[in-house]
């Protein structure tokens, strides 16, 4: 039988919570702030748009891009907050940064995260302008519905296996002692 102390373990629990509510708080006013969505949000959102477009190009759809707008004759969408993968992003990075490991092992989590999260919204916007170009009947609850579900639980995902990967050699940080029962 394994009996774990549940005290130190409620404190790290409780202790990893508040720094990941905090941190969130903290991110999503941030990029709330005018200044930062204007100067940061926005063209970043330009560049999603950007390469969506060069991407559906190649696909052999004819379309356009025009700041965060990819336009086709027939169907366009404009990728706002919360279709350009920041909010995942933001919760992922909020959970690698409150949790208890090395500065080194965060950042490389958030960078592998970050492009993860990053890749699949590409995927994402992708697929719903392809919808929404060929079977306008499917895009909105595949927008709604289908791809936030998606993008939201990857980030979920990512974090659980990101914080319960241990490299080789390396022990989990979880400490047990052993009672003979």
């Amino acid at each position: 039988m394994i009996a774990m102390p549940t005290e130190g373990r409620d404190r790290r629990s409780l202790s990893f919570l508040a720094r990941f509510v905090g941190l969130l708080i903290v991110f999503y006013f941030l990029v709330a702030w005018r200044p930062i969505n204007d100067a940061v949000i926005v063209p970043f959102t330009a560049a999603i748009a950007s390469v969506s477009g060069a991407i559906l190009n190649v696909l052999g759809e004819r379309v356009t891009v025009a700041g965060t707008e990819i336009r086709a004759p027939t169907f366009a969408v404009n990728i706002e907050n919360g279709c350009n993968g920041i909010e995942t992003v933001l919760l992922f990075g909020a959970a690698v940064l409150a949790f208890p490991a090395s500065a080194p092992r965060r950042a490389l989590g958030f960078a592998v995260g970050f492009l993860s999260i990053q890749t699949l919204n590409l995927l994402r916007v992708v697929s719903l302008f392809w919808v929404g170009e060929h079977h306008p009947a499917f895009f909105s609850s595949s927008h709604t519905v289908v791809w936030q579900s998606v993008v939201v639980l990857f980030g979920v995902l990512l974090f659980l296996a990101w914080a319960l990967w241990r490299p080789a050699g390396r022990p989990s940080p979880v400490r047990s002692t052993r009672r003979k029962g």
